[in-house]
């Protein structure tokens, strides 16, 4: 036990629906599944989801590879120069320096699994969190 080989593989973990740690920036919330030593840093699992008519975190791109399946709704994102409206079962991947978005347009509420390669992406959570805080969600005109 606690070999260097044992320490660069990931944790085994069962969650419930809805288990998770949480972050609630308003009309969108996020629930980490695994990030940080629970992947030994390989990945980061989260859920997002928002209510309708909600915009997402707004364009950006970062260092690490975003992969997103659609689990419930539609999302529409941003894709490196355009929106594009992905149902439930869609899958994107956004490759690092990629700009990208999400948001829900539709009536519905929308979730989405984000994996984030590599991990340690939860890190930024409670930054983000507290920066909503100061500049909260606002709805979409679609």
């Amino acid at each position: 036990m606690g070999s260097k080989s044992e320490k660069n593989q990931a944790q085994l973990i069962y969650l419930k629906p809805s288990e998770g740690r949480k972050y609630d920036m308003g009309p969108m919330k996020a629930i980490f599944k695994a990030d940080g030593s629970e992947t030994a840093r390989k990945y980061s699992v989260s859920e997002w989801w928002l209510e309708p008519k909600t915009k997402g975190p707004g364009i950006h791109s970062h260092e690490e590879d975003d992969l997103f399946y659609v689990i419930e709704g539609t999302m529409s994102f941003f894709l490196k120069d355009k929106w594009v409206d992905a149902a439930q079962g869609a899958f994107i991947i956004a490759p690092a320096g990629v700009k990208h978005d999400f948001e829900n347009r539709s009536s519905a509420r929308a979730g989405l699994l984000n994996f984030s390669v590599p991990g340690d992406f939860e890190d930024n959570m409670p930054a983000i969190v507290e920066w909503f805080k100061e500049h909260p969600i606002e709805r979409t005109d679609a």
